[in-house]
C-alpha cells in the first residue's frame, strides 16, 4: 500500500492509461491510508469520502471510453481557505467554522473539470496568517518527518498531506511563503507562480501578495496541476492568459544559465548548519552546466513594508465588528489587527510605492541573472502550534519577520520555488528556493527538474511509525 500511495500524479496517470491501476482502488486505498495516518498528523480537517469514491468511478468510465481528461481520477486535496460548493470551508476560524461556500474557486473548478479526484480540505491557521497550521478549531498539522514539530503554514495541512503520502497533489497559497514555508519543512517540492498566473477568487485580503499554486513530491506533478489551474479567468482582474505547456516547458536542461546565489541577503539570520547545507546545494548547480556567482542582491529587508499591508489587510478585514470577534479570534491575529489599525493611509499609501520601487530594483538585479538562489528558510521546522522560531542564530524573530527568504518575491511577484536539498543533524528537511525573473516560471521549473534529477528526493519517505 505504502508503494502505491506515494506514486506520482504522471505515474498514476500512467497507470491508469494502460488499466493497470484503477482510480477506484487508488482513491480507496488512499481513503484508507487517510483514516489511518490523519489522526496524528492532522492534515486533513475534512475528509470527501463519498465524493471522492463517486468522481474515481467517473474517471475509470473515461478511461474505459478512451475519453479521460488530463487529471482524470488523480487524487488532490485542497487548501481549506479555497471555497468548495457544497464542502465546509472552515478558514481555520472560529468564525467560519460552519460555512460552506455556495460556489467554487477557479482553481478548484478547473481541478474538477481536469477530472482529478477531491480527497479533502487541509489545515491552515485562521485565515492563514502565520507560517505555521495550528488555529482554535482544529488545531495544529504535524511534520511528518518529526511529530511535535511544525508542518509550516500556512498551507501546513497540503504540505504535511502530500510528504505522509496522502495524495500527490496539493494546493497551496502564498501571500508570505505559505507555499514554500511548508513544503521546505516537508521535505517536498512548492512552486509559488508568478503573480497572477493562478486567478483566484475571491480575492485574498493580502491580494497584492497573494499567489496560488501547487505543492507535490515531484517537479513533473507541479507542471502537471500547473497546466490545469493556471491562466486567466474574469473573476480576478489581476489574472493573466497563458497556455504554456508546463510539462514540455520544464525539459531541457539549464545548462549555460547565469545563477546568483545568496546564503542570507545580506541581513538575514541563518541558522548555520541550513547555511551550510544550502550553499553545498546552490553550488551543485555548477554541475548542471551553470555559471554561479555568490553575491547579495543588495537589496533592504521589506519587511517593514509587508507588516504594514499585512497588518492594516487583517484590520480592515475587521474594521466595523471587531470588538464584537475579538474574542473568536487568535490571540496572535488580534495583535496583527491591533498593529494594523496604528497603520496611517499615508503609511500604507507609501508602503504600496516602496513595493513598487522594491521590484523594480530587483527587475534591475535580474538582468544579470537567470536565477537566484538562496536558502528557503533560516531554519528548520520549530514547535508545532507555535507562532515563529524564536531565536535564530542568536537573533529574535517575529511571526511574519523570520521566513526572511520567501516574503520579499511575495512583494516583487516573481516565481519563487522551494526544493528538498538535505536534512539537518534533527532528521528535519532544508530546502533550497530558486526564484526566476518576473513570469519566467517556465525556467523556475526547468531548474527545479535539473536539479531533481541530479539530487532526487521523492523516494525519501518519513517514517509514520504505521505504514
Amino acid at each position: 500500500m505504502n508503494d502505491l500511495c506515494y506514486l506520482s500524479a504522471l505515474e498514476l496517470r500512467d497507470h491508469f492509461v494502460r488499466r493497470t491501476l484503477s482510480p477506484v482502488e487508488v482513491t480507496a486505498v488512499l481513503l484508507d491510508r487517510i483514516a489511518d495516518v490523519n489522526p496524528a498528523l492532522n492534515a486533513f480537517v475534512t475528509v470527501t469520502a463519498e465524493g471522492a469514491l463517486a468522481q474515481a468511478r467517473k474517471a475509470e468510465a473515461l478511461y474505459a471510453a478512451g475519453d479521460a481528461p488530463p487529471l482524470a481520477g488523480i487524487p488532490f486535496s485542497l487548501k481549506d481557505l479555497t471555497p468548495t460548493k457544497g464542502i465546509r470551508t472552515a478558514r481555520g476560524s472560529l468564525l467560519y467554522e460552519n460555512w460552506v461556500p455556495d460556489f467554487d474557486a477557479p482553481l478548484t473548478e478547473r481541478l474538477y473539470e481536469a477530472g482529478a479526484v477531491l480527497l479533502g480540505k487541509t489545515n491552515t491557521p485562521e485565515l492563514g496568517w502565520k507560517g505555521d497550521s495550528g488555529n482554535r478549531v482544529f488545531g495544529p498539522s504535524h511534520n511528518p518527518w518529526q511529530h511535535g514539530r511544525t508542518s509550516g503554514g500556512s498551507s501546513g495541512g497540503a504540505a504535511a498531506a502530500v510528504a505522509a503520502g496522502l495524495g500527490p497533489l496539493s494546493q497551496g497559497t502564498d501571500g508570505a511563503g505559505s507555499i514554500r514555508i511548508p513544503a521546505c519543512f516537508c521535505g517536498v517540492y512548492g512552486l509559488k507562480p508568478s503573480f497572477g498566473l493562478v486567478p483566484q477568487y475571491p480575492n485574498s485580503l493580502v491580494e497584492p501578495f497573494s499567489h496560488a499554486g501547487p505543492i507535490t513530491r515531484t517537479v513533473g506533478d507541479a507542471a502537471l496541476m500547473l497546466n490545469v489551474i493556471r491562466g486567466a479567468d474574469p473573476r480576478d482582474k489581476l489574472s493573466w492568459p497563458d497556455q504554456t505547456d508546463y510539462i514540455v516547458a520544464m525539459q531541457g536542461g539549464i545548462k549555460g544559465l547565469r545563477v546568483a546565489f545568496s546564503p542570507d541577503l545580506g541581513y538575514a539570520a541563518v541558522d548555520p548548519e541550513v547555511r551550510a547545507i544550502t550553499t553545498k546545494a546552490a553550488h551543485r548547480f555548477t554541475e548542471l552546466g551553470c555559471d554561479v556567482e555568490e553575491i547579495h542582491p543588495g537589496l533592504p529587508d521589506p519587511w517593514d513594508l509587508v507588516d504594514k499591508i499585512w497588518s492594516s489587510a487583517f484590520a480592515g478585514a475587521h474594521l466595523k465588528d471587531f470588538a464584537k470577534v475579538r474574542d473568536q479570534l487568535d490571540l496572535g491575529l488580534v495583535a496583527v489587527i491591533e498593529a494594523g489599525q496604528q497603520v496611517s493611509a499615508a503609511e500604507l499609501s507609501r508602503a504600496h510605492q516602496i513595493r513598487n520601487e522594491y521590484y523594480q530594483r530587483w527587475r534591475i538585479f535580474m538582468q544579470d541573472y537567470d536565477l537566484f538562489l538562496s536558502p528557503t528558510l533560516p531554519v528548520t521546522a520549530f514547535i508545532a502550534g507555535d507562532h515563529h522560531p524564536g531565536s535564530i542564530d542568536g537573533q529574535q524573530s517575529t511571526y511574519l519577520g523570520w521566513p526572511a527568504f520567501t516574503y520579499p518575491f511575495n512583494t516583487t511577484g516573481q516565481p519563487a520555488a522551494t526544493l528538498p536539498c538535505g536534512f539537518a543533524a534533527n532528521g528535519l528537511p532544508v530546502g533550497l528556493q530558486i526564484v526566476g525573473r518576473h513570469r519566467d516560471d517556465a525556467t523556475v521549473l526547468r531548474a527545479s527538474a535539473a536539479f531533481e534529477a541530479l539530487a532526487p528526493w521523492a523516494d525519501q519517505q518519513p517514517d509514520l511509525g504505521n505504514d
